[in-house]
């Protein structure tokens, strides 16, 4: 039997391992890249064999969202980086640019999307939308028109939501532990 034929049906090389595809490569790379996050944010990969799904846990430190703790799950598809990463809150919380199912509202991970993006940009742009929630942008509209019209009473929603109080008949997950 030639040698070829041998690689073909996997007989002499041992175990085949599995190809690293273009997306993993450049994931890997993304991941090693990026800088010593801040305090304020944790990356956790539940499974250490697949870097395509991760968490992000964000603690923010100013702003509405102070002392809350909010987790998101990331999901990198084999089309990264052509394709941004698939981003869930795991929470219930009330936020003009989080919508009630958990997903986010960041236009890095829409239409503004480019290969030169990275992870990073992702998380500074979630970062962000704690620190400044975008009410031009929402996706809870409901939440957003609080936020234009009366900060003070958004601020003392948020501040209901983020302890597993109701907010609209809504009830949302406590994040303050």
């Amino acid at each position: 039997m030639s040698l070829k034929k041998k690689k073909v049906e996997g007989e002499g090389n041992g175990p085949r391992r599995p190809k690293t595809t273009a997306a993993q490569i450049r994931l890997q790379k993304d991941l090693g890249d990026m800088d010593k996050l801040p305090g304020t944010m944790h990356l956790s990969f539940p499974d250490a064999n697949d870097v395509f799904n991760f968490e992000l846990t964000i603690r923010p430190d100013e702003g509405f969202y102070f002392g809350g703790t909010f987790r998101f799950t990331f999901r990198v598809n084999s089309n990264y980086p052509h394709e941004p990463p698939k981003v869930l809150c795991t929470q219930k919380i009330y936020h003009p640019n989080i919508d009630l199912d958990g997903n986010v509202c960041l236009n890095i991970l829409r239409e503004d999307w480019k290969p030169v993006l990275n992870i990073n940009s992702i998380l500074v742009g979630l970062q962000y939308l704690f620190l400044e929630p975008n009410a031009d942008d929402p996706l809870n509209k409901d939440a957003a028109e609080v936020l234009r019209s009366n900060r003070r009473l958004f601020e003392q929603n948020v501040t209901r939501s983020m302890r597993g109080g109701s907010v609209d008949g809504v009830t949302f997950a406590d994040v303050m532990r």
